[in-house]
């Protein structure tokens, strides 16, 4: 399921609000370990043009790691 998510995140990495959405709908679908998988690849992926989007979703996640 992680590596899905991350193939529908780089889809719609064109866009700011599909990729909140997305973004949204995987934190809520994955497990903590797959959050904080996720995470990590998010913020080095996307951490430079998402950092306010990414501060967002992952502060409200079960996983702060």
């Amino acid at each position: 399921m992680l590596e899905f998510k991350k193939k529908i995140l780089s889809k719609v990495s064109f866009d700011h609000k599909l990729f909140e959405k997305e973004l949204v709908k995987a934190v809520r679908w994955l497990v903590p370990k797959e959050i904080a998988e996720l995470r990590i690849w998010c913020y080095e992926n996307y951490g430079e043009r998402y950092r306010e989007i990414l501060d967002h979703c992952f502060k409200q996640s079960r996983v702060l790691a």
